[in-house]
C-alpha cells in the first residue's frame, strides 16, 4: 500500500447487514477484485479472508469486526467488516464510531429486514453517509425494484437507484443495467468476475432503464442547480457532473446511492467499489472532530498535533495488547510516544501495524485519516483518547448497551480458579459488553452479555485460547426494578468514630422515569445547606446502591434522583458521612416506596414458510408474545413481533424442530417493561428473595 496516498483518496468505510445478507462474501470479493488476495474464499467452506475465527468459520457468521486495506483506481480504501448478528451489535457501535462511510449490503430477497433497520438506526446516530448494496440478485425470489421500494419507506430515506438487473425467461439475472452510463454489463464467469463485458441495453428493458435513469437524475436535481437546469431543459446529463451532484447530496443531504449484484456469483462488485470511491466521503470530507470538555477541534492534517481514538482492544498471543485507533489528526511514529488523555498516563509506542484481517503489516508511521493497530502502554481501554500531551483533547466516549443475560461458570477445580478471572478479565477488556462479577449470596462468578450465542461464543474462547474448561450454568435474565411513585425521603447520620465527628444529613426525591429513561441526578440544594464539594460522593454513593434493588436484588434503572436539601457541620462533615447518609436515605426508600420488576423485551421478525405459521404463531403465544404486524412476501410469511427476552432461551432449536429448518429470525432487545405479577412471585423465590 503506498503510505503517499493523498488524504482525498482515503475512503474509511465500514460493510454492515443483517445476518446473512452476504457482507462478509461482498467483503471478499472487493479484496479479491482490488488484488489484496489471490483466492477467494467462501464463508461456507470456512476459509475467507476476515472470518478468521475457528468458530466464525465454523459457525458461518462473523463474530469480530476485523479490519483491512485494500486499493482501488489510486485510491485506499480502509475497511471494518463487521457482525451482522444483534448479540454483536457492539462490535457495530464501535466501528461506526471512526468510520467515515458505510456500505448496508441487503439481501434481494428478505429485503430489509429487522437487523437491517437496527445498523441503519446506528449509522443515523453517527451520521455517516452510506451507500446500499442489494445482494443475491442471482436468485430467483430477489426483487431489486421491491428492495430499492422498502429501503425508502422502511428507513425514511431518499434513495437513488444507479442500476437495473435483467432476468431471462427464468427468472436468472443475466446481467446489470448501469443506468447512468447507459451501458450493459455481463460478468465472465471464467476470470471469476474480474472481467465483464460491456454492450448495448437490451430492447426488452430500455423503457424500464430509461424510467428509472430519470428517477435518479430527478432525485439528485433536488441537490444541484446546474443537473435540476438540464433536467428541466430535457438536456442530456454528463456522468461526471452527475456523480459529482450524487456524492454532494450522499455526504451533506443523506442520499442513498443503491448499486446491486450477487457476491456469490462474482456480478456487480466493481460497481460497488467504484460508487465507494466516487460518493464516500474521505477523512477531509467530515466535519472536524470536537473534544467534549473544550471548543478544541482537530481536522483530518498531518500537520495538527497528534490525536486519535481507540476504538478496539484485542489480545494478540504474538504481539500482546493490540489495541485499534482511528488517527483524527497529526502523525504518530513507531518507537515515539501518545499521552493517554482519558488515564492521564503517557506511553511509548513500540510498534505500528495495519492489519488485514489477523495480519500484521509493520508500519513506521501512521498519519490522519489511518485507522491502525498499535503496540503500547498495558492500561488503554476502549474509548480512551490519546493525543500529543502539548496539546490534549478529550473526544467523546464510545458509549455500549448494558447486557440483558448472564450465567454462572466455575472452574474445573479450585486451583484453576485464578487463571480462570485472568482469562475473563482480558475478555472483558476486549468487549465491553461482556461483564464480570461475583454473586456475593453464592460466591459464584458472573459473566454477562448480549445474548446466549453471546455467552456461547465467551465460553468457547476460553477453551480455544486460554485451555480452561468449565462448568457453565443455565442462561438467566438480567432483571431491572424501578419505581413506580414519586418518593421524598431524608436520612440524618450523625456518629462518633475514633474519637471524631461524623455528619451529614440528606434529603432526596425519587421519582421514576419514562422507560429507558436510565437513571439521572440533579443537585438543587441551596448551598449553605449542602456545599458543591459534596455532590460528587453523593451522586456515587446514589450510583453505588442503586446497583441492588430491594424487590429481588437487581439493579434500578428508569429513575430520577434529586438532591433537594439537607444540612452539614462546618467541622464533622465528610465524604464518607455523606456517603453513608446517601445510602442510609435509599434503605429507607426501598422500605417506604413502591418497586416493581422489570424485564428485557425483544422485538424483531420471524420469517416462516406460510405452512408453518400456525404452529409458529402459536409456539409465540405460548411464549408470551405479542404479534405487531403480518406481511406475506413471496412464499413466506413476516411476523413482526415482540417477546420476553425469559421466553426466547431455547428458541433457535424450537423454532427449526416446527418448521423443518425453514424458518429464520432475527431479536433485539428494545425496552423494559414490568414483569406479570404471577411470574414475579417465581423470579422472587428463585432468587431468594
Amino acid at each position: 500500500m503506498d503510505a503517499s496516498v493523498s488524504l482525498d483518496k482515503v475512503r474509511n468505510i465500514g460493510i454492515m447487514a443483517h445476518i446473512d445478507a452476504g457482507k462478509t462474501t461482498t467483503t471478499e470479493r472487493i479484496l479479491f477484485y482490488s488484488g489484496q488476495i489471490h483466492k477467494m474464499g467462501e464463508v461456507h467452506e470456512g476459509d475467507t479472508e476476515m472470518d478468521w475465527m475457528i468458530q466464525e468459520r465454523e459457525r458461518g457468521i462473523t463474530i469480530t469486526s476485523a479490519a483491512t486495506t485494500c486499493s482501488w483506481l489510486d485510491h485506499r480504501i480502509n475497511i471494518i467488516d463487521t457482525p451482522g448478528h444483534v448479540d454483536f451489535t457492539a462490535e457495530v457501535e464501535r466501528s461506526l464510531r471512526v468510520l467515515d462511510g458505510g456500505v448496508v449490503v441487503f439481501s434481494g430477497v428478505e429485503m430489509v429486514e429487522s437487523q437491517s433497520e437496527t445498523v441503519w438506526r446506528q449509522a443515523d446516530r453517527y451520521n455517516i453517509p452510506r451507500i446500499a448494496f442489494v445482494n443475491k440478485l442471482d436468485r430467483v425470489e430477489s426483487d431489486f425494484i421491491g428492495t430499492l421500494e422498502m429501503i425508502e419507506d422502511r428507513l425514511g430515506v431518499c434513495a437513488v437507484p444507479l442500476i437495473l438487473p435483467l432476468r431471462n425467461e427464468d427468472r436468472r439475472t443475466e446481467g446489470l443495467v448501469d443506468l447512468i452510463e447507459r451501458r450493459f454489463l455481463v460478468w465472465d464467469e471464467k476470470s471469476l468476475g474480474v472481467e465483464f463485458e460491456e454492450r448495448d441495453i437490451p430492447a426488452e428493458i430500455v423503457d424500464e432503464a430509461e424510467r428509472l435513469r430519470e428517477t435518479a437524475i430527478e432525485r439528485v436535481a433536488e441537490v444541484d442547480d446546474a443537473i435540476m437546469e438540464l433536467f428541466l431543459a430535457e438536456e442530456d446529463i454528463p456522468p461526471d457532473l452527475f456523480h459529482a451532484a450524487l456524492r454532494k447530496g450522499c455526504i451533506e443531504a443523506g442520499m442513498i446511492p443503491v448499486v446491486g449484484g450477487s457476491a456469490f456469483q462474482n456480478q456487480g462488485i466493481q460497481i460497488l467499489m467504484d460508487a465507494i470511491i466516487r460518493y464516500l466521503p474521505s477523512p477531509v470530507d467530515i466535519p472536524a472532530i470536537r473534544g467534549v470538555d473544550s471548543d478544541e477541534e482537530r481536522h483530518a492534517d498531518p500537520d495538527e498535533p497528534f490525536s486519535a481514538l481507540a476504538f478496539k482492544v484485542v489480545s494478540d498471543r504474538y504481539a500482546g495488547r493490540l489495541v485499534f485507533i482511528r488517527v483524527y489528526s497529526g502523525q504518530l511514529d513507531a518507537g515515539g510516544h501518545a499521552y493517554d488523555v482519558s488515564s492521564g498516563k503517557g506511553m511509548r509506542i513500540s510498534k505500528i501495524f495495519r492489519m488485514h484481517a489477523n495480519q500484521r503489516i509493520p508500519l513506521k508511521q501512521a498519519i490522519a485519516g489511518d485507522i491502525v493497530a498499535i503496540v503500547g502502554s498495558q492500561d488503554i481501554s476502549t474509548g480512551d483518547t490519546l493525543a500529543d500531551k502539548n496539546a490534549p483533547i478529550l473526544f467523546e466516549k464510545i458509549e455500549f448497551p448494558d447486557p440483558v443475560v448472564f450465567i454462572a461458570v466455575e472452574p474445573r477445580t479450585e486451583a484453576e480458579f485464578d487463571d480462570l478471572l485472568s482469562a475473563l478479565r482480558t475478555l472483558s477488556i476486549e468487549d465491553p459488553t461482556f461483564h464480570v462479577s461475583t454473586d456475593e449470596s453464592t460466591n459464584q462468578t458472573i459473566l454477562a452479555g448480549m445474548g446466549e450465542l453471546h455467552l456461547e461464543v465467551l465460553v468457547r474462547r476460553l477453551r480455544d485460547e486460554f485451555n480452561m474448561q468449565v462448568h457453565v450454568g443455565q442462561p438467566q435474565v438480567a432483571y431491572r426494578e424501578t419505581l413506580t411513585c414519586p418518593l421524598e425521603i431524608e436520612e440524618r447520620f450523625d456518629k462518633q468514630a475514633a474519637g471524631k465527628g461524623q455528619f451529614a444529613h440528606v434529603r432526596i426525591k425519587l421519582e421514576p422515569l419514562k422507560r429507558g429513561g436510565g437513571f439521572t441526578f440533579d443537585f438543587t440544594a441551596p448551598a449553605e445547606e449542602i456545599p458543591k464539594e459534596y455532590r460528587s460522593p453523593i451522586e456515587s454513593a446514589l450510583r453505588g446502591t442503586l446497583t441492588n434493588g430491594p424487590v429481588a436484588g437487581y439493579p434500578l434503572a428508569d429513575i430520577g434522583a434529586t438532591i433537594i436539601g439537607g444540612s452539614f457541620h462546618p467541622v464533622d462533615s465528610s465524604e464518607l458521612a455523606f456517603r453513608a447518609a446517601t445510602a442510609g436515605a435509599l434503605h429507607r426508600a426501598y422500605s417506604e416506596g413502591v418497586f416493581k420488576l422489570l424485564e428485557p423485551i425483544m422485538e424483531g421478525e420471524v420469517i416462516t414458510p406460510a405452512d408453518y405459521l400456525g404452529e409458529v404463531m402459536e409456539d409465540l403465544a405460548r411464549r408470551r408474545g405479542e404479534i405487531r404486524e403480518l406481511q406475506q412476501r413471496e412464499s413466506v410469511q413476516i411476523l413482526r413481533v415482540a417477546v420476553p427476552l425469559a421466553e426466547t432461551f431455547g428458541y433457535a432449536t424450537r423454532l427449526r424442530s416446527l418448521t423443518q429448518g425453514r424458518a429464520a429470525y432475527s431479536l433485539r432487545v428494545e425496552r423494559y417493561d414490568l414483569v406479570p405479577e404471577g411470574l414475579k412471585e417465581k423470579i422472587i423465590r428463585s432468587r431468594g428473595y
